[in-house]
């Protein structure tokens, strides 16, 4: 008899075990040996050894390892050993903490961190003056959560030679006051004219910022993820891709991570041979750089993700503008035909429909070109999808790639997006449930730090249309409630349908030969009422069996 390194099974208060397979399957026990799962069932006690760790489900539920498929836990590691200003939700708070952090760090040449709330600010930005109140003798650069624009301060301003004269660069855009002056928000690529003069982060930093963001998707029972952006993005010397490799030679990395390479909108198809040596060099351990991240578009509150038809101005009329097209769309399609033929995965972020369906525009030219070659395409965040390009992701086998914790009602949906997309548009917002329907493939991500990695807040909103208790930030009705999709489904995104994208075909489900990479919820949330799912915690962590988190430590 081969006795089970470690065996998972109820109590006196039982449990049970989601397995993630098709048929939405539970179990009673499970047992791991040399980090493989080798018995699923009922009863498991027959491989109960002397040496053999036992883990009492106490009435929680056992889950395959969640799969993060879009975040970046380098940067938002740095965030958290920086200003961070994610748990904060006013100007008044925002401005004290910066004024205490840099009172904290004196010798810092530039004041760096992040993650306000646009909906803190009027029209979502926030200005100068305000920084230079608290903050005027040194720069300063903070994103804001979604990473889409930065707040500065004068001396910034200075320093970057941004002046009421400075154009704004073809992807990006410098906010400005009735008389034309830089106000202290720089939204999308006019970032970059800042970003390039922050200074290199030591690696060492960078290391100790992913071992940081590690630490916390773990505490979230995320074993693998695929980390959106590994380059250099606006400029920016932060390169993940060294702090992944040494980590991962170490032995450090204990998450499985897949590494989405950046490609730079400012190059064109000459940069496709520095990828694809990149990649070459980028499989050490457990981290693979297989995908290529390409950002389609920008976001809709400050008017850059890309529309099929104009914006309004909030009293419904059109306005000018509709989004920019960060890529051009038959650029991006060569890209697309390249990067296929090349064995890599595409990972869109796009949000307007018109860049959806620039997206899937490029993933049907490289289908044509290449025939199907099974490199598991996705596109992330499909916040407005037209109703027209719902079928095309079954059909061209494109993953809706979801971030559930957005479709919800709350302050920035409410004051900066549904004004200014109109009401028709506003219906076409996050169409979870017309994709299963219509037989999409489903993955989720968080986009953290963007927003928090607790699956389970996210779980939450993808079935009640409404924000976790958790993260609640007011008293809305559920947010299109027909897009709401069940708990089981939610579940099979985060874990198998991550695994999928990530190309993790031996973990992602429970089942004999899988991979030990497994999650224990501290209550099984299908026996408590759906308005509970968000209060879910992690009890404990796995990868190849081994605990990478504890809650009792």
């Amino acid at each position: 008899m081969v006795f089970a390194d470690l065996v998972f099974t109820g109590g006196a208060q039982g449990g049970r075990v989601f397995l993630s397979d098709g048929a939405r399957t539970t179990a009673r026990a499970v047992a791991v040996a040399d980090g493989i799962i080798t018995a699923v069932g009922h009863d498991v006690s027959a491989l109960i050894g002397p040496d053999t760790e036992v883990v009492d489900l106490a009435g929680g539920l056992l889950v395959p390892g969640f799969q993060d498929a879009h975040v970046h836990p380098v940067w938002g590691g740095l965030d958290m050993l920086r200003c961070d200003l994610s748990a904060l939700a006013t100007r008044e708070e925002y401005l004290a903490r910066i004024a205490e952090y840099a009172a904290e760090h004196p010798d810092d040449e530039w004041i760096l961190g992040g993650g306000w709330q646009m909906s803190a600010f009027p029209g979502g930005t926030p200005t100068a003056a305000d920084l230079d109140s608290v903050l005027s003798d040194r720069p300063a650069f903070l994103p804001n959560r979604d990473g889409h624009g930065a707040w500065v301060n004068s001396r910034a301003l200075a320093l970057a030679g941004i002046t009421r004269d400075t154009a704004d660069p073809a992807d990006g855009r410098i906010e400005r006051d009735a008389h034309g002056a830089p106000s202290g928000t720089l939204h999308e690529g006019a970032m970059g004219l800042v970003n390039r003069l922050l200074p290199t982060e030591a690696p060492e930093r960078l290391v100790e910022a992913l071992l940081q963001g590690q630490r916390h998707l773990h505490s979230y029972g995320v074993t693998a993820w695929q980390d959106a952006i590994v380059g250099t993005e606006y400029g920016d010397a932060g390169d993940p891709l060294p702090a992944y490799l040494s980590a991962a030679a170490s032995g450090a990395l204990t998450g499985r991570v897949v590494g989405s390479l950046w490609w730079d909108r400012s190059r064109g198809l000459e940069q496709i041979d520095d990828i694809a040596a990149r990649r070459d060099a980028g499989t050490v351990g457990r981290f693979r750089a297989r995908s290529v991240k390409i950002m389609q578009d920008g976001v809709a509150e400050n008017f850059t993700a890309a529309m099929l038809e104009p914006y309004c101005d909030g009293h419904g009329h059109p306005r000018e503008d509709s989004g920019i097209s960060f890529v051009e769309p038959e650029l991006l399609k060569e890209a697309a035909i390249r990067l296929d033929d090349l064995g890599f995965t595409l990972h869109f972020h796009a949000i307007g429909d018109r860049a959806v369906r620039e997206c899937l525009d490029a993933v049907e030219a490289a289908l044509v070109a290449n025939g199907p070659r099974g490199n598991r395409h996705h596109i992330s965040h499909i916040q407005v999808v037209h109703p027209d390009d719902i079928p095309r992701f079954r059909a061209l086998d494109v993953t809706a790639n979801m971030q559930m914790l957005w479709a919800t009602l709350e302050p920035q949906m409410v004051d900066l997006t549904l004004p200014f997309l109109g009401e028709q548009r506003s219906g076409w917002q996050y169409p979870f449930g017309d994709l299963l329907r219509s037989g999409a493939a489903l993955a989720a991500g968080s986009d953290w730090s963007v927003s928090t990695p607790n699956p389970m807040a996210a779980i939450h909103v993808a079935v009640n249309r409404r924000s976790a208790p958790t993260e609640w930030e007011g008293d809305y009705e559920p947010f299109l409630p027909e897009q709401s999709i069940d708990l089981a489904t939610a579940l099979a995104a985060y874990t198998a349908g991550s695994a999928r994208v990530n190309h993790l075909d031996d973990t992602g489900t429970i089942a004999v030969g899988m991979r030990a990479d497994l999650a224990l919820l501290d209550r099984d949330p299908f026996e408590h009422p759906a308005e509970e799912i968000g209060l879910t915690e992690v009890r404990g962590t796995w990868v190849d069996g081994v605990r990478v988190y504890d809650s009792g430590e």
